[in-house]
């Protein structure tokens, strides 16, 4: 299911996709769920109240491309939909509109690049797609402006229990919450399947205005450095070592008291688990935190390397510490 929840394409504002996939495994086990305004899925599992319980969140969102206009040789212009970085974007095979057009992201070529321009990341408005057009009119007839764009990556298993893929930001997180909603335990929680979280996490907002939890644990994946050039004291996640815990990040203060849990939950349940060692950059904790009166919020994040790039890699057996952690930590609740 992780690959196919990665390879659905779904930048922020057009998560219908996987919502459809979700709903479909949801159907498929009996699960009571229900889909707000936004767009968020919202699911219960063994619920007396709809409100007023746990909530566990997931964003099903991935950053991506749009496209704002065309030129005289149908070639296609384009604005970020959440944070990447340009200099991973050159050369990268994309899928454009609904039908999922083939393109290729073109750059001035460094042949004809002047002296200086070799040295520094491309702007973003002198990047375009490429789909083989001859003209602006042949173009028109098969893109609109504010058409998405999605890179074009296809899930795959990598050396021993690794895969790349695209989109692990948060169809991982997703994939944790899915499978806690379909197993035969009695825990009690609501789930949010969020929309638009690379954009400003707006779903999340709303979710929790709907939910009203008195507590709530978001589900994410997180940068893994452990690369070279990083030093070790620098390292913020690694992969193998199993979901991290946070203790803040730029939007949220996550008390003692609910890390401690966690930690509890993960040697309890026999896990690997580390700490997020960044601390800037935004989750949906912030918004959930804030919702109604205050919601006491924690973050569990995936380790996750080249994470907002077309190829990222992530660690099975992480994957599988998470939902270990999060049903033990879900069952010291009840």
């Amino acid at each position: 299911m992780l690959a196919e929840l990665s390879n659905l394409r779904g930048v922020s504002g057009n998560e219908e996709l996987v919502r459809q996939y979700l709903i479909e495994k949801l159907g498929q086990g009996g699960c009571d769920y229900t889909v707000d305004t936004m767009g968020n899925l919202l699911a219960y599992k063994n619920c007396v109240n709809r409100k007023g319980s746990i909530m566990l969140s997931a964003h099903m969102d991935e950053v991506g491309l749009m496209v704002v206009s065309i030129n005289k040789q149908g070639l296609l212009y384009f604005k970020q939909v959440g944070g990447i970085d340009n200099r991973v974007l050159i050369a990268k095979r994309v899928r454009v509109g609904d039908s999922g057009l083939p393109g290729v992201i073109g750059s001035k070529p460094i042949h004809l690049q002047k002296k200086g321009e070799q040295n520094k990341p491309f702007d973003e408005d002198t990047l375009y797609i490429d789909c083989g057009f001859k003209n602006r009119e042949q173009a028109e007839k098969e893109i609109n402006i504010g058409d998405y764009v999605t890179f074009d990556t296809n899930c795959e298993s990598l050396g021993d229990g690794f895969y790349r893929g695209k989109a692990f930001d948060d169809r991982a997180g997703c994939l944790v919450i899915l499978n806690l909603l379909l197993k035969d335990n009695n825990c009690s929680f609501c789930a949010a399947f969020t929309v638009q979280e690379e954009v400003g996490t707006r779903g999340a907002l709303t979710a929790a205005y709907t939910l009203e939890p008195h507590t709530a644990l978001v589900i994410e994946t997180t940068a893994a450095s452990d690369t070279p050039g990083t030093e070790k004291e620098q390292i913020t996640t690694a992969l193998g070592k199993g979901p991290a815990i946070s203790f803040m990040d730029s939007t949220v203060m996550v008390k003692k008291e609910m890390r401690d849990e966690l930690v509890n939950a993960a040697e309890s349940a026999g896990v690997p688990y580390q700490f997020r060692q960044f601390t800037g950059s935004g989750t949906e904790a912030g918004v959930i935190s804030l919702s109604r009166e205050g919601v006491q919020t924690a973050v569990l994040s995936i380790p996750c390397r080249y994470i907002h790039s077309p190829q990222g890699i992530i660690q099975e057996k992480d994957i599988i510490a998470a939902e270990n952690l999060v049903e033990s930590w879900l069952e010291s609740k009840q």
